[in-house]
């Protein structure tokens, strides 16, 4: 099931336009409790990861450093009501990708957060 949303994103992604909800700009502080999901992956497979978009000028953002060698951000877009991101996992490893909701991107407190640990095999 976790591999057929994924492909139905990715292939939603290619299809729609680009749309920019991430940014790393100010630091962003403390995150709240929020939903943590696992995801175990092969080296070279795509990874997607959809966001409810929301309104009030508040945009999802990458709250925290993570393993770039391991995982790398290729595509970003807004997908109907998702804000969705893709990465491409590049070699054995895992990594957390932290994901913040802020109030524009000059804001450094997430009202909501969201966290993938990702396992690339």
């Amino acid at each position: 099931m976790q591999r057929a949303l994924i492909i139905l994103f990715t292939v939603c992604l290619l299809a729609g336009s680009g749309g920019g909800a991430l940014a790393d700009s100010t630091p962003i502080g403390p995150l709240p409790a929020g939903p943590a999901t696992n995801i175990d992956v092969q080296h070279g497979e795509l990874v997607a990861v959809a966001l409810p978009q929301r309104n009030a000028g508040r945009v999802w953002r990458v709250a925290r450093p993570f393993d770039t060698g391991v995982l790398r951000q290729v595509s970003e877009a807004d997908v109907g009501p998702s804000v969705v991101l893709v990465f491409r996992a590049r070699r054995a490893g895992q990594t957390t990708v932290s994901l913040a909701l802020t109030k524009g991107d000059t804001s450094g407190k997430a009202l909501e957060s969201r966290r993938y640990r990702v396992r690339v095999r």
